[in-house]
Order: C-alpha cells, then sequence, then structure tokens
C-alpha cells in the first residue's frame, strides 16, 4: 500500500471516530442543558406551585443527586448490557423527565421528574467519556474526549438561548401563557427534542469493540476495528484481551485496595472531586447575580449571562486545541494556577461589596474586577480542568476496571457538585468574600495535587494505562 493510501486510509478512519464519538456527545449536551435549563424556570415554578425558596431549591438540587445515583449504576450496566445500550436507556430517560417534568400535578412530582433526569445525566456523564474513550486512536484521543465537555458547555448556552426565547416569546416572563403550556413548562418540555435525536444515534453508532472483545464478540470487534483504527485489528483485539485479563466483568470489588480502592481510583475521585470544589457551578448558577450586582438590571442579566457561556466555550475550544500538543498535566497545572489567582481577586473584589436586605451591590470598580476575574475564572477552567478532567477519567484508569472506576469517578463528581451547590447560599449569607477565597484554596490545593500524584497520560494506549 502506497504512502498516500495510508494517509488516505487513515483519514477515513479519523473522520469516522469524529462521527460516531459527536454522536456519543451528545450525551454531553443533554447533560449541560438539562442542569441549565430549570434556573430559567425557578422563579416561575416557586410562583406557580406557592411554595418558598427552601422547598424549590430542594427540587432543583434533587437532580444532582439523581445524578450521583445515574453515575455509580452505569459502568456496571454498561459492562453488562453495552456502551451504545446504557446511551440509549440514558436517552429514554432524558424524554421521559423532559415530558414529566413539563406536566406535573405538584413540586413533588416535579422533583421526582427531576431525579429522573438526574439519573440520565448521570448516565450520560459517565458513559460519554467511556465511549470516546475507547474507539478513539490515542494520537487523537484527548481532542475527541474534549468533544464531551464542548457539548456540556454548548448545552449550557443553548439552555440559556432557549429560555430567553421563550420568556421574549411570552412577554419577557417565564410564568406567561405561551399557547396551552406555560412558558416554563416548554422551557423544560424542549429538551425532549435533542434526547430523541441522541436516542436515534445511539442507535446506530457502533458498539465499543473493547465491549465486545470482552463479551466475546470478536468478528464484531474486528468489524469495528477496521473501521476505526489504522493499525492491524487481530493484533489490536490481542492487546485488548492482554489488557483485560480475561473474560470476566468488573466488579466494584475489583477496586479494592490497602486504603479502601486501588491508589489510581483515588486519583480519579480527588480530580473528580477537586474540580467541583473550586466552585465553578457558583459562577454559572448565580452568574445573573453577579451582573445584577454591578447594575444591570434584572430584565437583561439572564442575556448577559450569555457572556460566561460564551468564555466557557472560547476556553474549552483552547483546551481541545492543546490537550494532544503540550498533555493533559501542563493543562491542568496552568489552569489551577490561573484559577487561584483569578479567584482571589474575585474575593477581594467583593470584601467592598454593600449587602442590603440580602441584595449585594459593589461599586463600579469592585464590580469590574470581579466581573473580570470571575469570567478569567471560568476561562482558565474551560481551558484545563473542564475538559481534561472527563478525558482523564475516561482513559487514566486499566482496561479491567474502566467501566467501574469511572463509573466511581463521576459519581464522587456529582457528589461534589452537589456539596457546592447547597452549601453555596448560607456561604454567601456568612461572607462572600471569604467564600471565594475557600474556592481559591482548593484551586492552589489542585495545583500540588496534580503536579504530586497524577501521570501524564498523552500519547499512551488504553492498552497501557496502569502500567508504568
Amino acid at each position: 500500500m502506497s504512502v498516500d493510501q495510508t494517509r488516505g486510509r487513515s483519514t477515513d478512519h479519523l473522520a469516522h471516530v469524529v462521527m460516531i464519538a459527536g454522536a456519543a456527545a451528545l450525551g454531553g449536551f443533554l447533560f449541560g442543558y438539562d442542569t441549565s435549563v430549570i434556573n430559567g424556570a425557578v422563579g416561575a415554578i416557586q410562583e406557580n406551585f406557592g411554595v418558598g425558596a427552601a422547598l424549590t431549591g430542594v427540587t432543583v438540587a434533587a437532580a444532582l443527586l439523581g445524578s450521583a445515583l445515574g453515575a455509580a449504576i452505569a459502568g456496571g450496566i454498561a459492562d453488562r448490557i453495552g456502551r451504545t445500550r446504557v446511551m440509549q436507556v440514558a436517552a429514554v430517560l432524558f424524554i421521559i423527565s423532559a415530558i414529566g417534568s413539563a406536566l406535573p400535578f405538584t413540586v413533588w412530582d416535579l422533583a421526582w421528574w427531576r431525579i429522573v433526569g438526574g439519573v440520565a445525566v448521570g448516565i450520560a456523564s459517565m458513559i460519554g467519556p467511556a465511549y470516546i474513550a475507547e474507539v478513539a486512536p490515542a494520537a487523537y484521543r484527548g481532542r475527541l474526549g474534549s468533544l464531551q465537555q464542548l457539548a456540556i458547555v454548548l448545552g449550557i448556552a443553548v439552555s440559556q438561548l432557549v429560555n430567553y426565547a421563550l420568556a421574549s416569546s411570552a412577554g419577557g416572563s417565564a410564568s406567561a401563557q405561551l399557547g396551552p403550556l406555560d412558558t416554563w413548562q416548554w422551557m423544560l418540555a424542549v429538551e425532549a427534542v435533542p434526547a430523541l435525536i441522541y436516542l436515534v444515534l445511539a442507535s446506530v453508532i457502533p458498539e465499543s469493540p473493547r465491549f465486545l472483545v470482552r463479551a466475546g464478540r470478536i468478528d464484531q470487534a474486528r468489524g469495528v476495528l477496521q473501521r476505526i483504527e489504522s493499525e492491524d485489528a487481530d493484533i489490536k483485539i490481542e492487546e485488548i484481551r492482554n489488557a483485560l485479563g480475561g473474560e470476566r466483568k468488573t466488579r466494584l470489588s475489583d477496586l479494592r485496595g490497602k486504603f479502601g480502592v486501588l491508589p489510581i481510583v483515588w486519583v480519579g475521585m480527588a480530580i473528580a472531586a477537586l474540580q467541583q470544589f473550586v466552585g465553578i457551578n457558583v459562577i454559572f448558577y448565580y452568574s445573573s447575580t453577579l451582573w445584577q450586582s454591578v447594575g444591570v438590571e434584572e430584565s437583561n442579566s439572564l442575556l448577559l449571562s450569555l457572556f460566561t457561556s460564551i468564555v466557557n466555550i472560547i476556553g474549552t475550544i483552547v483546551a481541545i486545541a492543546l490537550v494532544d500538543k503540550i498533555g493533559r498535566k501542563p493543562l491542568l497545572v496552568v489552569g489551577s494556577l490561573g484559577m487561584t489567582i483569578a479567584l482571589t481577586l474575585t474575593g477581594w473584589a467583593f470584601s467592598y461589596a454593600n449587602v442590603v436586605d440580602g441584595e449585594t451591590t459593589l461599586p463600579f470598580e469592585w464590580g469590574a474586577l470581579a466581573l473580570v476575574s470571575a469570567s478569567a475564572f471560568v476561562f482558565f477552567f474551560a481551558a484545563s480542568w473542564g475538559v481534561v478532567m472527563w478525558v482523564l477519567l475516561g482513559e487514566m484508569f486499566p482496561s479491567r476496571i474502566r467501566a467501574a472506576a469511572l463509573a466511581l469517578g463521576t459519581a464522587t463528581n456529582w457528589i461534589a457538585n452537589w456539596l457546592v451547590t447547597v452549601t453555596f447560599p448560607s456561604m454567601q449569607a456568612w461572607n462572600l468574600p471569604v467564600t471565594y477565597f475557600i474556592y481559591a484554596a482548593f484551586a492552589l490545593i489542585s495545583l500540588f495535587f496534580v503536579v504530586r500524584y497524577l501521570k501524564e497520560t498523552k500519547g499512551r494506549s488504553l492498552e497501557e494505562m496502569g502500567t508504568s
């Protein structure tokens, strides 16, 4: 075969992998959309059901616990029925949740449908990185794995645009009637459309060759590998067999080590927790409040919150461009350092805030610093931890424990997300500047942790993971 033919074949393989990885990443889009869309409807839900802020907060946060549950169970299910089948399960749950959330009778069944959606989010957040890592060639695995995070931030941005467009169509209010339903109901129902697309795509993309080898479906694995790998399929199958160490399905007991779980699993769980303990979701959940604190009218704050999403998307694109060039570890180091400085500046700016009847206002110069530093924090996060954490969780574990370890790491991420989300209001009321300083401290801890404990995975095949 000539050099041009070999290059052409490699290009064809890469194009095929990009398409199926993009299809799998649609679960990430739904992940971002589902977790963000509820924010535009919170006020209207509270008004519609006549409930207080505490019960509304419980209803919204219930989805995060559902996500932890979904992530925890996804690994075992994926090892039994396959990666694509699990995607289909997640898609069906997304559809059911969207319809149920849009047509609740009480706030309690709304909370239940949010939990169902949260389970779908947890499953999608686990299976997307796992599947993409298992079909991607080593040289492109970082960039392809980054599609998950790019899809998440696009989902967040699209949900904000949809909420704004629907509210504008109803005269600017999420509580107003729009056809047969209230506007907030349409906000939640629209999610069924991308969920249906996800279901269709998950039904046509090929199963992971590593799952097929584990299941003894060698001919199917060979066929998939011939479409996604440029090297000899039989050689790759033998590598996968050796890495799996047998055909037995992974159990959680396989993760046990001297200190509870294996050291590599502890590292994965710590990376997953630290990604949330820097407080990134506080910025997204309260970005409109940040704009209002510097004098922006409430009616414009939702639209201006899109600025945060745009910064997030730009940072994610930067990470995609660099993750396979300079590696995972250098990106995390730079990101941790940048987040530490940005969060420290944000806390310093808010130390000059005036709080009257729970409303926070800042003098213009300190408000400008808060907006710039908060935006810088989002950029550094998106260009490093936002992308690299998902890439690492998908690739850092040995093949024989990957699904179970990834499930545990993803569940840890969701539990950390929930902890930050439910503690922020109390911490904000106690001392907002110190709250940001605490997040800055976690960013600094993440820097030392990466330098001390994380091994670079750039350019290594999945079958090499777990070896020295």
